[in-house]
Parts: structure tokens; sequence; C-alpha cells
């Protein structure tokens, strides 16, 4: 029961908050399970990165240094590094739309590689926030793996750096985020196995402990080799040694088993030897899980090659009937790319590595014992040099009764850093004042959300750096750089200047009362007001301005990079404002809406020269606060109706009524799922529509069903976490919004 409720709350704050997370706990308590839930379940587009190549490909994701275009060399806060962040456009739109960055084994990532992260993050999204705004999900155990740092590194970054450790980030720093630990392990069930390791994890172990553990130590331990004990080492020439050391014991002759690798796979990320020699009789370790879906195997599992030639390998495996004839695998390098029909962020192949998921595994380093679990084993840590080494690989072990210590293990084997003391005992007092506010966090979300629909600060800035720019380098357009002055003045008025009273009234509502059917129809009216202003203002200011000449070469570059990015917050709002004025405001709607209008900019606003195609539509348009309580009401001018690529909901009726489906509607109009639905929806409300032509009859009684179960106003989040897998957000969304 604890485990469910720390992985509830890990998802709450990952999917309704905009809170980062480090998410911790000792091994074997479910992270990486907890990662592809994640990955799986959430509505937000992310990526996965890792610090190692091989971690990467564990994780499903890729390298920080790869998807960051960042060098090999430490960062040095402050410094320009603008050359090595000059990214294409593939990667600007993916890290533009982001919601979330999930960062895979943080306890290796240095303090000054998160700060590099921050610098690209701010310098594509939002400079004024750390890590440009974006949600970061850290998983990891400080316990075990340590950041690498070189002596020579060390001294670099000392002068910026209290810590190697990533919470020593300066930008980490600058941002609120909840620890959440899981407690529950599933590795191990000896609950004084349990307790030893936990000891040992704290850096605490007692005499006790040590003593029962060293009741282990049997230093003239030969296993038998079908017992599959295999030994983990400090150092990867131990390791080497005693793997080619056995090989060599074992009669007949070897066989060479060279991998395939296809496109682009770096060296560094191979998750397999190049070259994998065996003999008949070699232990051996599987490094993938049996992809078949037969559990014939698993990553760590431990046999023994018991028949091979030169294209076929079989392995048997203690406990087994019948030996596995082991088949190649592949390994896929990915990079991130946005799917150009779904609009979604997705692995794209870049090369393949093609090899048996086998090593000799008579010895294997604890470092790259990371995350596998034992039967038996052979722990040889007597050299240990690293904080937390001892505890990964003790932890790899189900039971005491399975470990056998090659050398004893005493109070100076056990490494800790009192830095990492510290700062998780910090920690875990701010996570559970976290944790008590996540309703109210939730709530704060929800309304972050609305006011960042409102808010044309970016817009604004935009135009005046324009302005500025204007000023400075184009004397020869007096009357544009006037028209500037004058319409800047304009725009302060009747955009910001009244967007500053709704953002106000805003803050001051209850949060129940954001939600309230009166409001959200205030909200859609408002987003037609701002609308009508940007366009009427800074669109026949964008078509001016396109045509601005000078002679300045500086002046003229200068011009077309601030001119692209003015052009690019006024697409994106517009979209995003004609969006929200047609849809009902929830918090996934809204970001699917700002994600999906920010692709549509970036398509347009290519690189090379200013070209510009502004829609322009009705000028006229009441404020947000023409119905505020108390303020009489003013009588509404009459709109003319708008069309653009025919979007209005009457043709996505008419188009249901003449046979087609959601999805077919959707492809066929450029237009979301979700907006489809919205259109379908008021059809429904309105009695015109029955839910059950859109939607299967069994579906549209189980959405019911789970509504039932759940308070007023439930979200389409609230839903679907008590729905059947089958029923999609845009299904649950018709229902939700057409009653």
């Amino acid at each position: 029961m604890q485990q469910n409720k720390e992985l509830r709350q890990a998802w709450d704050f990952v999917e309704h908050t905009g809170t980062s997370i480090f998410l911790t706990g000792k091994a074997g308590t479910g992270k990486t399970t907890f990662l592809k839930a994640v990955k799986e379940h959430s509505s937000k587009r992310m990526i996965v990165v890792a610090p190692t190549g091989v971690a990467a490909i564990n994780a499903g994701g890729v390298t920080i240094h790869s998807f960051f275009q960042l060098p090999l060399s430490p960062y040095i806060p402050g410094t320009s590094i603008k050359d090595r962040f000059d990214f294409g456009k593939e990667k600007r739109r993916i890290i533009r739309t982001l919601d979330m960055v999930v960062i895979d084994e943080i306890s290796m990532v240095r303090s000054d590689l998160l700060d590099a992260v921050d610098s690209v993050l701010r310098r594509y999204r939002d400079h004024t926030q750390p890590f440009g705004g974006v949600q970061l999900l850290m998983i990891g155990d400080l316990q075990q793996l340590t950041p690498v740092v070189t002596p020579q590194d060390e001294e670099l970054l000392r002068a910026y750096y209290d810590t190697p450790y990533f919470f020593g980030s300066r930008a980490l720093q600058q941002i609120s985020y909840v620890t959440i630990q899981l407690t529950h392990v599933y590795r191990q069930q000896d609950q004084a196995f349990i307790d030893i390791l936990n000891h040992i994890r704290d850096g605490q172990p007692t005499p006790a402990d040590l003593a029962h553990l060293n009741e282990r130590y049997r230093p003239a331990f030969f296993p038998k080799a079908e017992e599959g004990y295999i030994r983990l080492t400090t150092h990867n020439r131990m390791a080497d040694s005693y793997n080619e050391t056995e090989l060599q014991k074992l009669p007949g002759r070897r066989f060479v088993y060279t991998a395939k690798i296809e496109d682009n796979f770096p060296e560094y990320s191979y998750p397999a030897d190049v070259r994998l020699e065996l003999k008949m009789g070699a232990q051996v370790m599987f490094i993938k899980n049996d992809p078949s879906g037969h559990h014939r195997y698993y990553n760590g599992r431990i046999g023994h090659v018991v028949a091979l030639d030169e294209e076929h390998i079989h392995v048997k495996c203690p406990g087994d009937d019948e030996p596995i004839e082991v088949e190649q695998q592949e390994w896929e390098n990915t990079k991130y790319v946005i799917n150009e029909r779904t609009r979604v962020i997705e692995p794209q192949v870049q090369g393949v590595f093609r090899q048996y998921p086998l090593r000799l595994a008579w010895a294997i380093t604890i470092h790259k014992s990371q995350g596998l679990t034992f039967d038996r084993a052979i722990i040889d840590a007597g050299l240990s040099f690293a904080s937390g080494q001892v505890y990964v690989a003790l932890s790899r072990c189900k039971s005491l009764e399975g470990l056998v210590l090659a050398t004893p293990i005493g109070e100076r084997s056990i490494i800790r850093d009192g830095r990492v003391t510290d700062y998780i005992a910090h920690q875990q007092e701010a996570a559970e004042r976290s944790i008590s506010e996540l309703p109210s966090l939730k709530e704060e979300y929800y309304r972050y959300q609305l006011l960042d629909l409102f808010d044309f600060t970016t817009l604004f800035s935009a135009q005046q750096m324009v302005h500025r720019t204007l000023l400075e380098y184009f004397h020869g357009s007096p009357k544009l750089t006037s028209y500037h002055s004058l319409q800047l003045q304009t725009l302060k008025e009747k955009l910001m200047d009244v967007a500053y009273k709704w953002l106000s009234f805003i803050r001051a509502q209850r949060p129940e009362a954001l939600h309230e059917a009166d409001f959200l129809d205030r909200v859609k009216r408002s987003a037609g007001y701002f609308l009508n202003v940007i366009e009427a203002e800074t669109g026949r200011a964008i078509e001016l301005t396109k045509e601005a000449q000078g002679q300045n070469a500086k002046g003229k570059e200068l011009l077309e990079e601030r001119y692209k990015e003015w052009w690019l917050a006024y697409l994106a709002k517009d979209k995003l404002l004609r969006r929200m004025e047609e849809e009902p405001f929830d918090v996934p709607t809204y970001m699917l809406a700002k994600q999906e209008s920010m692709l549509d900019a970036m398509d347009v606003v290519a690189p090379g020269s200013r070209t510009t195609r502004v829609r322009r539509r009705r000028t006229t348009a009441d404020t947000p606060f023409d119905d505020a309580p108390g303020k009489p009401k003013r009588e509404r001018k009459p709109r003319q109706p708008r069309q653009p690529r025919g979007t209005t909901a009457r043709t996505t009726y008419e188009m249901l009524l003449a046979g087609q489906r959601p999805e077919a509607i959707a492809r066929e109009r450029g237009l979301t799922l979700g907006t489809i639905y919205g259109h379908l929806a008021r059809y429904v409300r309105s009695g015109m529509l029955s839910a059950d032509r859109i939607i299967e009859a069994s579906k549209v009684k189980a959405i019911r069903h789970a509504m039932a179960q759940l308070p007023e106003r439930p979200t389409v989040e609230d839903v679907k976490r008590v729905c059947r897998k089958d029923i999609s957000r845009e299904e649950i969304y018709l229902i939700l919004h057409s009653i």
C-alpha cells in the first residue's frame, strides 16, 4: 500500500503539476518500472536522456551530450557556447514544444552538465526561467553510482561548484523540486538482509551487520559450473582477466561472433561485445530481456553454453529442463524527431547494433551490474574506490544465502560521502512539505496554464526589440520607426494593459471558480478579444516591417533574426488563441493546442528572408471584463463568421453525418482529433447528435460508469485513470464536455 501511495504521488507530480521531481529509492524499488509507465501513459511531450550510452539505450532514450549537443569538456558557468548549440530545425522544434525532460541515472550527472542543459533550454525556450521552464523528472539513487570527475576536471570546476553531484547545479538551486523516495524493495524478501543493505546504503552499518555479512566470507570458494555464480569486481581489468583465464581453461575450439553494425551507432554506446568469444561450457549472462514474450531469459540471467557452431548458440540455465536457442537481437540508436502526421515526439532509429545478447559472465564489474539481479554472486569489493560501490554490489543479490564474499567487508570498505548524506536529509524534510501541498500545486498548475494563455510578454518584447533595431540601424525608414512607436503604445493600451487586468482577475479567483462554466465561457470570449487585437495591430505591423530596407549589414542581419522571433511569437499566439476561442479550457487541451500552435508557427517561420502572409480578421471585440460582476454589459457588435480552412464545428458535423469517422475528418481537414471531438461535443450537448453514433455504446457506458466513481468536475485524466485502457482521451473528452 505504501509503495502504491508513493507511485501515485510521483505520478500526480509528473502529470498534474509543473513541479520538477527527483525520484529516488533503494536498489530494486521500481524506479525503472516507473520510468516505463511514464513513457507509456503520460500525456506530456518528453524526451528521455541519460549520462552514458549504455544507460541511454537501456532507458530507451539518448545521451545527454548527443541530444543537447554538448562537448565532453567541463561546462564553465557564464561562458559563451553559442557555436556549440547551433541546432537544426528539427531539434529546435522539439525543444520549443517540450513539457518535460526525463534524466535517468541522475546520480551520475555532474553539476556542470546539468547547468549546460539549462543553458540550451534557456536559449531555445524561455531565457528568463531555469531550464527554459521545462519540468524535470530526475531518476536515480545517490547512494549507488556517482559522477565521474577526473583530477583535471575537479581542479577546473572547484572554483564554481561545491560538489560535482547534480544537486550542486546552479540552475537546479533556482527551482523548487520535490524528492519522492520509493521504499518498498521488490528484489529481496529477507528482512534481515534488507536491513543490512539499508544500513550500508546509509553508510552506517552496525558491528552486527558486518559480522553477519562476513559470515559469507569464503576466500577459497570455487563454485561448481552448474551453480551459476558470477563474480562482481571493482575494476574492468580484473573482470576481463578473470573471464579470459576461465575461458582458456575450457577445452575445445573458440567461436567468434562479430556484431553487425548498421548506419550510425557510436562506439561508446555499444551495448554488447563487438567480438563475442565463446567455447562449449562457457558461463554467460544474458544482457537483454527475451523479446518473444515467452520469458525464457532476462537481463542478468546466468547460464552455460551447451552447444554452439558458427551460426547457433544454445544456453542452459539452472532450473530449466531444456536449453535456450539464442537468437541475435537488435539494439537501436535513436534520435528524437516530430512525427509530421501525429505531431508527437518519437524516437527515430539512426543505427542498429545486432549481436547475440550474451557476454562472458564468470565476472563483470560492479558498475556494469547496475540494474541487474542475481541468484548467486561472488562479491570481490576489497578494492572499492567509490561511494556506494559496495552497496551496489551487495544489492544485486536476491538473498544473503546466494552471496559469497571473496574479500571481507569492513567499515573502511563502506565509503560514505557526507555531502550526499546532508543533501538527502535536507530533501526529505522538503519533500514532506511539497507532498502535503500536492492538491494546491495541482490547482496552481491549472491556474498557471490559464495565465500563460493570456501572457503576451514574449510577443510585446519581440516587437520592442524589432523597434529598437529599426531605431539604431534603419535611419532611412523614419515613417516605419514612427509607426512602430505609435503601434507599441496602442498595443500597450489595448493588449498589455487589458491583459494585466484580466490576469489579475484570474489570480484573485478561488480555485473552484476557475472551473465553473461561466468563467470558462469568459475564457473563450477573452481569447476572441485578444485575437482580434493582435491580428488587427501586430499583424499589420509585421506586414509593413517586412519591407524595411537598410544599408548596414549588421543591422540587416540583426533585424532578420529579431523579426523572425517576433513573427514566430505572433503566429504561435494567434493560432493558440484561435484554438482556445473554440474549445473549452482544460490543461491537456491547452497544452496540446500550445504545442501544435508552436509547431505550425515554426513550419511557417523557416530560415530565410522576411516573407509573411498574415491572416487578418475582424477588428472589434469586447474585453474580458465586459460582463464582470457589478459592471453593466455592453451590447455586443455582430461578428462576421470566419471559416479559415473550413474549421467550423458545422463542417465537422456535416462530414460526420455524411458517414466519415472523426479520425478521417481530422486527417482530411488537417486538424487534431481533439479539435474534431470538441466540435462534435457541441452537437451531442444540444441533443442534435447521439454520443453512441460517434463512440461505441459499450465505451459510452464505461466512460459514464467511470465518471460516476469520481467527484464533481473530473478532468479527462481523472476519468482516463479509472477507465478501460482501450478508451482514448478524445472519447472521454467528448462525453465529459457533452453533459
